[in-house]
């Protein structure tokens, strides 16, 4: 069976404890990784204590961009084994997880793999919370899209790749995923702050087109337990997060197209949310008063995802007119 390197991306000494438990679960697997390598986004103080205190690992500093993306790029530079693993510095992964993983790279036409993110709740969930938008916390959803054990992109806290198909397309890119900054790369603010996520999905989209008849792989054993704080159990954070899902969203379809980029979400629209609604009002119907919470929250969010995903698209062509009726411009004059 291939070897994997482990990249766990850290960025904040809030989170030592979890950071702890990530890199004791990836010690703890049945089947132990070439290397593990933890890197450092731009926080020297939390560098140190890492190189430090946590021994048998490689500890970096982010040499790219400034956030995940650019941390995940560093740690690839360096790894060294056929198969590239990343894990959330708050979360845990099952023993068998890399094993389960890894098992997927037998089939020459898998591209990467991921696994299920489950929720680790510090706090009791908010009842009115649907299951259907497990992502708002970053874990897995209700209906994601698995179809015959393959989809479209794992999800980042839980996810491999083959190195060499990371590197050939591209990597990560920069304008998505997490990052301190409230801009992009090229410094343009983005709608509700940051386009804060998608950077694996665009990933894989561009690995797919890249190598055809290649998929990724769904492991339902290789479960990882994403820590999510009490903060992020209130109604300002759903808001937020829908949000900045909706921006990232918009900047994934102008990078990858409206087909292979919002294919999945089509599905979770049309066919996975409006089953929520209706299955959640029937049991409103007979009292369940959660229920009905619940079904708001879902027609909430779709709404204000919606909202920030037309927003950033109207922002962006009124940019695009703009900068070509300047154009214009300059060549008359000149």
């Amino acid at each position: 069976m291939t070897d994997a390197s482990v990249v766990i991306c850290a960025h904040t000494l809030d989170r030592w404890g979890e950071l702890q438990r990530a890199v004791a679960s990836v010690r703890a697997q049945t089947r132990a990784p070439k290397e593990i390598i933890l890197v450092i986004d731009n926080n020297e103080a939390l560098r140190a204590r890492a190189a430090r205190e946590i021994g048998g690992v490689t500890v970096l500093a982010n040499a790219g961009q400034p956030g995940l993306s650019g941390g995940r790029m560093t740690g690839t530079e360096h790894a060294t084994a056929p198969v590239i693993v990343f894990l959330d510095d708050d979360a845990a992964a099952d023993p068998c997880w890399l094993e389960d993983l890894l098992e997927a790279y037998r089939d020459p036409a898998v591209l990467g793999a991921g696994g299920p993110v489950l929720p680790l709740w510090q706090a009791p969930p908010p009842s009115w919370f649907p299951a259907e938008f497990g992502w708002v916390v970053g874990c897995t959803y209700a209906g994601m899209d698995v179809q015959d054990g393959r989809i479209r992109n794992p999800i980042g806290a839980n996810m491999s790749v083959r190195a060499d198909v990371l590197r050939s397309a591209g990597g990560f890119t920069s304008d998505l995923g997490r990052r301190k900054s409230g801009f992009s790369v090229s410094g343009r603010a983005r709608f509700g702050g940051k386009a804060e996520s998608c950077e694996e999905t665009e990933l894989c989209i561009r690995a797919s087109r890249l190598y055809p008849g290649g998929y990724f792989a769904y492991r339902e054993r290789a479960r990882v337990h994403h820590a999510v704080p009490a903060q992020r159990t209130t109604w300002t954070y759903f808001v937020h997060r829908c949000l900045i899902e909706g921006t990232a969203k918009a900047v994934l379809r102008n990078i990858s197209g409206s087909g292979d980029g919002l294919k999945t979400e089509q599905r979770y629209v049309r066919e996975v949310l409006p089953r929520a609604v209706a299955s959640e009002l029937m049991a409103a119907m007979r009292g369940k008063f959660d229920s009905a919470r619940r079904a708001g929250a879902i027609i909430a969010g779709l709404g204000l995802t919606a909202f920030a995903y037309t927003t950033t698209r109207l922002g962006g062509m009124a940019d695009a007119l703009s900068q070509q009726l300047s154009s214009r411009a300059l060549i008359r004059r000149s």
